[in-house]
């Protein structure tokens, strides 16, 4: 089965455009995308890698996300994701933030979704629509 990747430029410098993937996902993240609903207070990457990935809710709870894979400031992040599902189901992300004349290029590369039997097609369609909204949203956040 064919990997998730998505490319796109944003007008900001890489070193921002790492920092605002990483340390300020509330901003940019929608809430329907989110475990928490409307109690969904931030999004958190614990920086390094085996930093975990989650969403505090306003009244503290974490809820589990992923795990940090590579952690390269300001050049990628990687991580493997289970956001609504179990870990044993996540599959793995990287981001690369490379710049460009016109800021920086962003390249969402997802895999993983081979090992998830008869789920995966339908959820590697329903992530590429995903990630396609979430791109809009991060790139207007910067």
């Amino acid at each position: 089965m064919e990997h998730i990747e998505r490319q796109f430029v944003v007008g900001a410098n890489a070193d921002r455009a790492f920092t605002v993937w990483t340390t300020k996902a509330k901003i940019w993240w929608p809430r329907s995308h989110t475990m928490g609903g409307e109690s969904h207070r931030e999004v958190v990457f614990e920086p390094g890698v085996g930093g975990r990935i989650f969403e505090r809710t306003t009244t503290g709870e974490e809820l589990d996300w992923g795990e940090v894979t590579a952690w390269e400031p300001p050049r990628r992040v990687g991580y493997l994701w289970h956001l609504f599902f179990d870990r044993a189901e996540a599959t793995e992300v990287e981001v690369s933030f490379e710049p460009v004349p016109e800021g920086t290029r962003v390249t969402i590369a997802q895999t993983g979704f081979d090992r998830l039997g008869v789920q995966g097609p339908p959820r590697r369609t329903r992530t590429e629509q995903a990630w396609e909204q979430l791109s809009g949203l991060y790139a207007a956040a910067l």
